[in-house]
């Protein structure tokens, strides 16, 4: 079906190019960028129809995993049941029984029911064994399936724009090659000139880290790139992300390291809960004296005013440094020398390697938002950090595409 509709506009463009219409024809150019669309249009409607379809397979799957749970749910009740009839009957020993009032046919009698208990409840928990095993296939299938269908709209609408700035490209260079404005050699200048201010504009950092270039930004995050196999648009998006979350946060001090208390080096307000004592400021004592730094003087975090939680996040990445330390051994090996969380090549890497522990390495969208939502603790693939990571990526993947196109390497 594809090669026929791919036939099909190729031999419609033969067709124009071998026979203009008058002074109204329109370019080969013209002719080229219309097959283009077009042909680009009837992907992106088939891959809507296959993405419908999968929404009512979804349905049907949810449903389905709805009546498996409801069995589940009843074969626990019956179990329940079951365990205490078992219970009543081994609490009376022989003995006892014989010495009762009950006979020896009722004792008989409640043996033989004794026994279809324990056989009953033996094929009980092989059918809820048997169901939950179904369950769990039937969920791992509807969770692949909704991966797919993220990935399926992802990857229409990145074609979708891409289809449409190639087309508005195409059309202001037939524009400037009809009216004569500009020479190529003018259009490539500005070209250059746009590239240069992406590279030179300052890619924001989190944790008190001066801003950098955007071009540098970039080498380091395709450093981290090829060495982690995560997205640099998709790192760019996570750091990104964390420095609009900690604009507001402002820089803290540890001043206790017993209780983790510190204090705002700006305003002077103190937080009692600065860090998490039992779990962060023996690690950070550790990280900060490994790398020569005072302890004391080293900037972190404050909590966010009006949210539960700690503060004690180090440098660029955001890390707290219990999580800092699981990285260390690590990025020493691929570093070559003791990371320091601060320091903004070391805290790409690190941010880099955490997400390709996420699920972000793969590269899909799926995986990548999933990615974010863990990275900011919720999970999911639908959390508010997630979407807003996955929106930022986009516009990041458009600069760094620029750079690629009009003559900036790569490092």
């Amino acid at each position: 079906m594809e090669n026929m509709k791919r036939r099909f506009f190729l031999l419609f463009f033969i067709f124009l190019s071998l026979f203009p219409v008058g002074i109204g024809a329109i370019t080969q150019d013209e002719q080229e960028a219309i097959w283009r669309e077009e042909l680009a249009q009837t992907e992106i409607k088939q891959r809507n129809i296959a993405i419908a379809k999968l929404d009512v397979s979804i349905k049907e799957k949810s449903a389905t995993i709805v009546g498996l749970e409801a069995q589940i749910e009843k074969g626990h009740e019956s179990l329940a049941q079951l365990l205490r009839k078992t219970n009543e009957i081994d609490e009376f020993s022989l003995v006892e029984v014989i010495l009762s009032d009950q006979n020896i046919s009722d004792f008989f009698s409640d043996v033989d029911s004794f026994q279809t208990i324990k056989r009953s409840l033996a094929e009980l928990f092989v059918k809820i064994r048997d169901t939950q095993d179904l369950t769990e296939k039937e969920k791992a299938a509807l969770a692949k399936q909704q991966d797919t269908q993220l990935d399926q709209k992802a990857a229409m609408a990145i074609e979708q724009k891409k289809v449409q700035t190639d087309e508005q490209q195409k059309q202001y260079l037939i524009q400037l090659n009809k009216t004569q404005e500009k020479t190529y050699e003018q259009v490539l200048a500005e070209r250059q000139a746009k590239a240069a201010e992406i590279k030179s504009k300052l890619f924001r950092l989190a944790g008190g880290s001066a801003a950098i270039p955007f071009g540098t930004a970039l080498t380091y995050a395709q450093n981290a790139s090829s060495k982690t196999g995560v997205s640099p648009a998709f790192l760019l998006a996570i750091l990104t992300q964390e420095s609009n979350l900690g604009a507001n946060v402002g820089k803290c001090y540890l001043t206790d390291a017993t209780t983790g208390a510190g204090v705002n080096i700006d305003s002077g307000k103190v937080w009692t809960n600065l860090m998490k004592a039992s779990r962060d400021v023996q690690p950070f004592m550790e990280i900060t004296n490994r790398l020569g730094f005072n302890a004391f003087k080293t900037v972190v975090s404050c909590p966010i005013a009006g949210v539960s939680g700690y503060g004690g996040a180090m440098g660029p990445a955001q890390f707290i440094a219990s999580t800092w330390q699981l990285f260390e051994d690590r990025l020493k090996d691929i570093l070559g020398h003791d990371a320091n969380p601060w320091d903004a090549e070391d805290a790409f890497t690190a941010s880099a390697m955490y997400l390709g522990d996420l699920g972000a390495k793969n590269g899909t969208y799926s995986g990548e938002i999933r990615a974010a939502c863990k990275y900011y603790g919720s999970g999911g693939t639908n959390c508010s950090y997630g979407r807003s990571v996955m929106g930022l990526k986009n516009n990041i993947q458009s600069d760094i595409d620029y750079l690629l196109q009009y003559g900036v390497s790569r490092r």
